[in-house]
């Protein structure tokens, strides 16, 4: 016979690292293992609790003296479209969408090389190679999806436009990484892809679609705030967009709990009762 332990998740915290979005700052992670039985419940759960997925982790920042990065999502019900976004459904609507498994393709990694070498050449993800990239696509214990976006030529060749990596959570669409064909830049495929996804949400009866984290002041982040019925967790709750005003970055060493209360305050699956373990981590 076989035996399954309750599986105890451990947090941890990365060691601090140039923030990407705002100059000056730097950045760190609270993350755990994603892995075993309660892999999707925990995805599920520490979702809707500011968390996002990258392969077979959990993370979310946790920065010392910074608290800025906030997890967004759409209220799909009460989500309408404005003008400008009108526009962008009409600009694409000659793409059709491909729902496959999480497999990487060549077509894939062609189309994942020309976005960054053109809009992302020296971030983080700039030397990534196929490999690299297959794991990134592949390596998933959850229910994750890719969606391919494509247009058909005169010839009649397939030509792929834009990819999303999905995670299909209990609550919702949660948008894990996309890339896009950067010559069609004017066609603001980013956007696209979250309002086609909003369509697929609501045909399928999810209420939310996570876009990741928001950052006030940071002008990469500037566009997730355009959409309409966006929810933000502050504070640990999720509130309202109004005015982005409202969220201003928080940059001073108080706006940050200490790392045992943050691990402490989280709520896990039902499944997992053990108490939640934090590895040791020097506060400043």
């Amino acid at each position: 016979m076989r035996h399954s332990l309750p599986t105890i998740p451990q947090f941890y915290v990365t060691a601090p690292q140039p923030c990407p979005y705002l100059a000056g700052r730097m950045e760190r992670k609270l993350f755990t293992a994603l892995q075993g039985e309660q892999a999707e419940s925990m995805n599920d759960t520490l979702s809707k609790q500011g968390f996002r997925r990258s392969q077979n982790v959990l993370y979310r920042p946790s920065c010392a003296e910074c608290n800025a990065c906030l997890s967004a999502r759409i209220r799909v019900a009460d989500f309408t479209l404005s003008r400008s976004q009108r526009r962008v459904e009409r600009r694409n609507a000659h793409l059709q969408r491909h729902v496959t498994s999480a497999w990487a393709t060549e077509d894939q990694f062609d189309l994942f090389r020309r976005y960054l070498d053109h809009r992302h050449a020296d971030g983080g993800m700039a030397d990534m190679d196929v490999f690299e990239f297959a794991a990134m696509i592949e390596e998933t214990p959850v229910r994750t999806r890719v969606l391919e976006y494509a247009a058909t030529t005169p010839e009649g060749q397939r030509s792929l436009a834009a990819v999303c990596l999905t995670d299909v959570l209990d609550d919702g669409l949660s948008l894990v990484y996309s890339f896009f064909d950067p010559t069609l830049d004017k066609d603001s495929l980013g956007s696209f892809m979250i309002l086609d996804q909003i369509n697929l949400a609501r045909k399928v009866g999810l209420p939310y679609v996570y876009l990741g984290y928001w950052v006030p002041g940071s002008p990469k982040m500037d566009y997730k705030a355009k959409f309409s019925a966006l929810e933000i967790y502050h504070d640990g709750q999720w509130r309202n967009m109004t005015d982005p005003r409202d969220f201003s970055a928080a940059t001073h060493p108080l706006a940050v709990k200490p790392i045992a209360d943050q691990v402490s305050g989280l709520t896990l699956p039902n499944a997992i009762s053990a108490p939640i373990a934090a590895a040791p981590a020097r506060e400043i």
